[in-house]
């Protein structure tokens, strides 16, 4: 019997084996650029010297998530990772929905291209070249914003340097980047919506609303709520060079993040143990609120991730 198993899984391995060669590539670049630097995480349990290697770094255990734990800034850092997160998840995540239900609903094909191709540019810029708008157009010296406040008899705002403004900026950027691109998954999951639905839909009474609400929506409910889950994967990861170049003194008490604060201490600092917990906290974090929101999912009937 194991026998034929083995023989009937060789046949298959075998018939199939063109395909299988075309799935190398992505295997070997997941081993050696994903798994196999998991490795490293054990710096985060180790007091590394560069000059003792991996192997000969003394093993310290949980001392540098302690010392996480303890610091005056934990709490700081936590907040305004955690506020900025929530930002992005409350009003970026939602934007690249509506935008696909908005161009689905437009006729005329060559218009739903044009605005396609036009939302779609911001995401191939660089962040320097997004800040950098930012700053033409916030700045105090010439800028744009407040030049046509001071035209309204406005007073000019620093939106710059203000605590109060840095989220609302930060959060916007995201927004004009990547919303664009977020709407090619929404739209493709779209194709697959039975036209015949609709006509029936049509015949039965239902308005443009209904139709999006009982048809469209449905379509995409799934699609939204695998993102979801995997977004919270990533629910502390705020984007490290968009937020290091916002920064500035007048704004740190605001902006300093997680991602910040590893690049000072880790780069900066040479403090490569110290500022690996800090990533394996991160990672903690995001697998916890994964797991929870798979779970939830498949309670609810939903398929999850796994």
């Amino acid at each position: 019997m194991k026998n034929k198993l083995e023989g009937s899984t060789w046949r298959l391995l075998s018939r199939d084996r063109y395909l299988y060669f075309m799935l190398l590539p992505g295997v070997i670049y997941f081993l050696l650029f994903k798994y196999l630097p998991m490795w490293g995480v054990l710096i985060a349990f180790k007091n590394y010297q560069p000059f003792l290697g991996f192997n000969g770094s003394e093993w310290v255990g949980f001392k540098h998530f302690i010392r996480f734990f303890s610091d005056p800034a934990f709490s700081q850092l936590f907040r305004n990772t955690i506020i900025l997160a929530l930002y992005n998840l409350v009003f970026f995540f939602p934007m690249p929905i509506v935008i696909a239900l908005m161009l689905n609903e437009i006729g005329r094909a060559w218009y739903k291209r044009f605005v396609q191709t036009i939302i779609y540019i911001p995401h191939f810029f660089s962040w320097v070249a997004i800040v950098g708008i930012a700053y033409v157009l916030f700045t105090t010296e010439g800028g744009a914003v407040n030049e046509w406040f001071e035209s309204m008899g406005m007073e000019k705002i620093n939106i710059l340097a203000s605590e109060q403004w840095f989220r609302t900026v930060v959060t916007s950027e995201v927004i004009w980047k990547e919303t664009g691109w977020g709407t090619i998954i929404f739209l493709a999951a779209l194709t697959g919506v039975d036209p015949q639905l609709y006509e029936a839909a049509r015949i039965d009474g239902a308005n443009r609303f209904r139709q999006l609400w009982h048809i469209t929506f449905p379509a995409l409910r799934s699609v939204i709520i695998i993102l979801f889950i995997l977004r919270l994967g990533n629910f502390l990861d705020t984007g490290f060079e968009q937020i290091y170049l916002m920064l500035n003194a007048t704004n740190r008490e605001v902006g300093e993040v997680f991602d910040t604060y590893v690049y000072s201490m880790g780069i900066l600092n040479g403090q490569f143990s110290f500022s690996t917990a800090i990533g394996l906290f991160k990672s903690a974090i995001g697998l916890l609120l994964v797991v929870a929101a798979n779970h939830l999912a498949r309670r609810f009937g939903e398929e999850g991730v796994y």
